[in-house]
């Protein structure tokens, strides 16, 4: 089985606090995109898992969240069986676009139907937890409110329509090390409820206004390429930018194509990795 693991975009990102135990409470509004990477899943008669990808930058071991996911879904299922799989990249490795949790993601969607365990997404969404805390948003792979240690996915309204051009500096961030920075670091709080609100009536301009990372002054710290590409973003005609994840890339919204293709086209002298893509439709991610 092959599927398709979307790159996902937050839109808006806090840490409302942290726990005692060190863990961090989100609240995060998250979207897929159609950037996606492909991932094969097949059974094979050896009891190991084996990892290929067309990525030099990618782990083809048990640091591989594909292969996390893999062996904690035979495990929990009691499955005596092999497999193989095989990623093909096509999301930025170490971009805050989820990559790796979506890729993690799509191994468990295919196995939950070649096992024919007829899990529920929100079943599936509690294992994917222990692997990665994007996971579980990753299993829906739709708009959603993330709360909690990433474990709380609320589905939300389609988005209304709108456009992303991605830029990726040639950086790569480790979420881990930015995290760990949270404590230390005065943060601001974006309004994911004016967010939330501007998603609920489908309001474009609402939404646009909203957008906000907790994250972005941390990892902009070390990164001044991030401000640069968000100011340049806005100077060509998108209507809101800002960065994903941990970092580093940045995103700008249109509310047209041709708007887009504009920005895009400008963005790419600048930026040697820039993408342009929509929401992801709402359908079952299977080629």
């Amino acid at each position: 089985m092959i599927m398709r693991a979307p790159a996902k975009l937050n839109l808006g990102l806090d840490v409302p606090f942290i726990h005692a135990d060190g863990t961090i409470e989100w609240r995060m509004v998250m979207t897929s995109i159609g950037l996606s990477d492909h991932v094969q899943v097949a059974t094979q008669n050896s009891r190991s898992i084996t990892i290929r990808s067309d990525s030099g930058f990618l782990p083809n071991d048990k640091r591989n969240l594909a292969y996390q996911a893999a062996h904690l879904f035979l495990q929990q299922m009691n499955i005596k069986s092999g497999l193989d799989i095989v990623i093909e990249k096509n999301i930025p490795v170490a971009a805050g676009l989820g990559g790796g949790s979506s890729d993690a993601a799509a191994v468990l969607r295919a196995l939950n139907c070649i096992f024919e365990t007829n899990l529920s997404l929100a079943e599936l969404a509690r294992l994917g937890l222990h692997v990665d805390s994007d996971v579980p948003y990753c299993v829906y792979s739709r708009t959603a409110l993330v709360s909690g240690r990433g474990e709380v996915v609320t589905p939300l309204n389609k988005l209304p329509k709108m456009w992303f051009v991605l830029a990726k500096p040639n950086v790569s961030v480790s979420t881990p090390k930015i995290l760990k920075r949270l404590a230390h670091t005065e943060i601001t709080h974006p309004n994911i409820d004016a967010l939330l609100m501007g998603i609920e009536s489908a309001n474009y301009d609402q939404i646009t206004e909203n957008i906000g990372n907790s994250l972005e002054v941390i990892t902009a710290a070390s990164h001044p390429q991030i401000a640069t590409l968000k100011r340049r973003l806005i100077e060509y005609g998108a209507d809101g930018s800002e960065m994903s994840g941990s970092g580093p890339t940045v995103f700008g919204i249109c509310r047209t194509e041709s708007r887009a293709h504009r920005v895009y086209n400008s963005i790419s002298g600048f930026c040697n990795e820039a993408y342009i893509a929509q929401p992801e439709c709402e359908t079952d991610p299977v080629i």
